[in-house]
């Protein structure tokens, strides 16, 4: 199993936990498992046909998963998947 670094703003929907695990071969395996195991999840990182939302930012033992495999690349039990949001808006 993976550990999953939860993000504050997705905290509650794992009971508070700052970091969970998942099952996964590779980073979509666990995002599968995790989003399984915590269905609230899914639905603030999932877009209504199952696809991650653009603003989810992934990371695999700190690198940015984009400049790796994405969701394909390989994640082991000694893996961390960090998931973060990406913020935006504010006032002027």
């Amino acid at each position: 199993m993976s550990n999953v670094k939860i993000p504050p703003v997705l905290r509650q929907a794992v009971g508070g936990e700052r970091v969970v695990q998942a099952d996964g071969a590779t980073v979509g395996e666990v995002l599968d498992d995790l989003c399984t195991r915590h269905p609230a999840v899914g639905a603030q990182i999932l877009t209504s046909d199952g696809t991650l939302h653009k603003y989810v930012n992934l990371y695999v033992n700190d690198e940015d998963a984009r400049l790796l495999q994405w969701t394909d690349t390989p994640v082991g039990d000694a893996d961390t998947l960090m998931i973060l949001p990406a913020m935006a808006g504010g006032a002027r």
